[in-house]
């Protein structure tokens, strides 16, 4: 019994002495200078594959334009050549689209496996440093006490080169900006 009391006091005071901090990794990913020539790379490769996908559509539907207008003048033979090779253009697209996705989908894991492992990386050195034993993510929390929760997303902004008054609302205003730029 009197073991037992020792080990909840003990445990007690050493929980006292327990440093907890929380960061907002999204934010801190979001708004790292690597994310910006990333989203320009993702970007590009996305638009250039829309760009391929639009060509095969226009193609495939200007020959079924030109089946429906010719169909009753040509022979069997020509009539089953046109078919199979409308056929094969919608395989092609539906081939592209799959395998274009798939692309896009590793590229993007290929950009940002270095930026969240870079980012990850600074928070342990900040954590480790501040004598920290767990770091939690602000986006998985329900509620967090500033008082007893060391916040490390500003020392993580400051160690990632993130500009102070960059934020996420103005990341989005810059690609919403960037978006609109693209429409005009």
């Amino acid at each position: 019994m009197i073991i037992a009391a020792l080990v909840l006091v003990c445990t007690a005071a050493s929980a006292q002495n327990l440093k907890f901090a929380h960061v907002n990794f999204n934010e801190l990913v979001q708004l790292m200078p690597e994310m910006d020539s990333a989203r320009v790379q993702i970007d590009a490769a996305t638009k250039e594959t829309q760009e391929t996908y639009q060509s095969m559509i226009m193609e495939f539907q200007s020959k079924y334009e030109q089946y429906n207008q010719k169909q009753a003048t040509w022979t069997p033979a020509v009539r089953d050549s046109k078919q199979k090779e409308l056929t094969d253009i919608q395989t092609r697209i539906q081939e592209f689209e799959q395998a274009s996705q798939q692309d896009l989908n590793q590229l993007q894991n290929t950009l940002m496996a270095p930026i969240y492992q870079k980012a990850q990386e600074k928070i342990q050195e900040l954590a480790k440093a501040q004598g920290v034993i767990y770091v939690f993510d602000e986006s998985s929390l329900h509620y967090v006490d500033d008082t007893q929760s060391l916040d490390l997303t500003p020392a993580a902004r400051e160690a990632l080169g993130i500009p102070a008054d960059r934020t996420l609302e103005s990341l989005q205003a810059e690609l919403q900006a960037q978006y609109q730029g693209q429409q005009q």
